[in-house]
């Protein structure tokens, strides 16, 4: 998983400081899950006090609440908190693409950088194969790479597909 969720610019600690600056800690909640809210009412109301005392205090109690937000995030998603990641870090191509394609409504970027990437990687792999499948009758080693590389395609493209049919939080289940 790219560093999103748990960046300093990711939409967890977006939500987290309009939740301070508006007062409305209504406005984090919908990114833990209802098990969670109760430990993010009680950080919330901890940071709204402290950041009362203003200046370091304030700085302290932001960043208590954005890491208790996180963490229960991060548990609700079944991954593990590893701490704040700094703002600016590269999350990889596709979830700037992702998020626009939220905000303007379409998927047509989308569909072309995922569809295109599978379709690159599928073209790819094939022909990896093909090419050890020539060779596969020269000897057990040529046929044991050939028996690799067909096999690796066949459970990737598995993988692939239940990755696909997959909730966004759990891994990819066995679909049929």
């Amino acid at each position: 998983m790219p560093p999103h969720c748990d960046s300093l610019d990711g939409p967890v600690v977006t939500a987290a400081k309009q939740a301070l600056e508006k007062l409305n800690v209504d406005l984090i909640l919908p990114y833990v899950k209802k098990s969670g809210e109760g430990e993010i009412r009680k950080a919330y109301e901890k940071s709204i006090k402290a950041r009362e005392q203003g200046g370091a205090a304030r700085e302290v109690a932001d960043l208590y609440f954005f890491e208790t937000v996180v963490r229960i995030h991060r548990e609700g998603e079944g991954a593990d908190f590893t701490g704040l990641k700094p703002a600016g870090l590269d999350v990889g191509p596709v979830i700037p693409v992702a998020e626009k394609a939220i905000e303007i409504g379409s998927p047509t970027e989308l569909e072309k950088i995922l569809c295109g990437t599978v379709k690159e990687e599928i073209h790819h792999r094939l022909e990896e194969v093909m090419h050890l499948k020539e060779h596969a009758g020269h000897g057990v080693d040529h046929a044991r790479e050939y028996v690799e590389a067909m096999l690796g395609l066949q459970v990737w493209s598995h993988k692939l597909y239940n990755c696909a049919k997959s909730s966004a939080h759990e891994g990819p289940h066995e679909h049929g």
